[in-house]
């Protein structure tokens, strides 16, 4: 571990695995915190500015799609991890598209959760390491990525999600070049197993009605079919 510990949020209300998860995170070098609650992980997140938070889905009060929804919300973009017994693949697919980045169903295996943890805070650096981008001109429009807001000359000025400004500030990263799902699914939403594609596809259409003056006929975001997406700019 470095000189500066990361710091982990566990929130789960059971105490037999919040022992064992703060027992063997902090035998890792970990600095844990444990949030019993949704209203106390909140309080939390913004005290800590946490690395990564792990999250239970049934808990007392604020459920953890709750938790997650406010956390993006506020436009924090560390990883999720969702953990919960909770299986069915309408959970999976709802906390992926708030926002999660990774989704694990107890029982599971410590080493597993481990490298998880590990995969999800090294792409959190990777990401963090390529040059900040803070303004974006697609003419007409004009994109402040740090008040996350797309100035529309017919539509005025339009919020833009946490994940949406992930997901520009990604393909200006790679403007011109092409952008298969699988790298976005990796890259900006973070994780690495197999799910529906058409969430890439959702989000760039959302997208598309905020910073295209014709979103069913991009200049900038255009699809290149059977290989993905590309920003096109000079």
């Amino acid at each position: 571990m470095s000189a500066d510990p990361k710091k982990i949020v566990i929130v789960e209300d059971e105490p037999s695995l919040v022992f064992t998860l703060q027992d063997t995170l902090e035998s890792e070098g970990y600095d844990v915190y444990i949030a019993e609650n949704g209203d106390k992980a909140i309080k939390t997140v913004k005290k800590q500015q946490p690395d990564l938070m792990i999250l239970d889905l049934m808990l007392p009060g604020m459920s953890g799609f709750d938790v997650c929804r406010t956390v993006r919300d506020q436009n924090y973009t560390f990883p999720i991890i969702i953990l919960t017994a909770r299986d069915q693949e309408i959970d999976k697919v709802t906390g992926l598209n708030i926002g999660a980045d990774d989704y694990i169903t107890k029982p599971f295996g410590v080493k597993e959760l481990l490298a998880r943890i590990k995969a999800r805070l090294r792409r959190t650096e990777t990401y963090s390491k390529m040059k900040p981008i803070k303004e974006v001109d697609l003419d007409p429009i004009h994109i402040n990525l740090k008040n996350a807001i797309a100035e529309h000359p017919e539509k005025g000025d339009l919020e833009l999600t946490t994940r949406e400004v992930e997901l520009i500030r990604y393909l200006v990263a790679h403007s011109n070049e092409p952008v298969s799902r699988d790298d976005l699914l990796e890259n900006v939403w973070r994780y690495e197993f197999s799910t529906n594609t058409r969430t890439v596809d959702v989000h760039i259409s959302k997208l598309r009605s905020k910073i295209e003056q014709h979103p069913d006929d991009p200049t900038y975001l255009v699809t290149l079919h059977g290989v993905g997406y590309m920003l096109k700019m000079d």
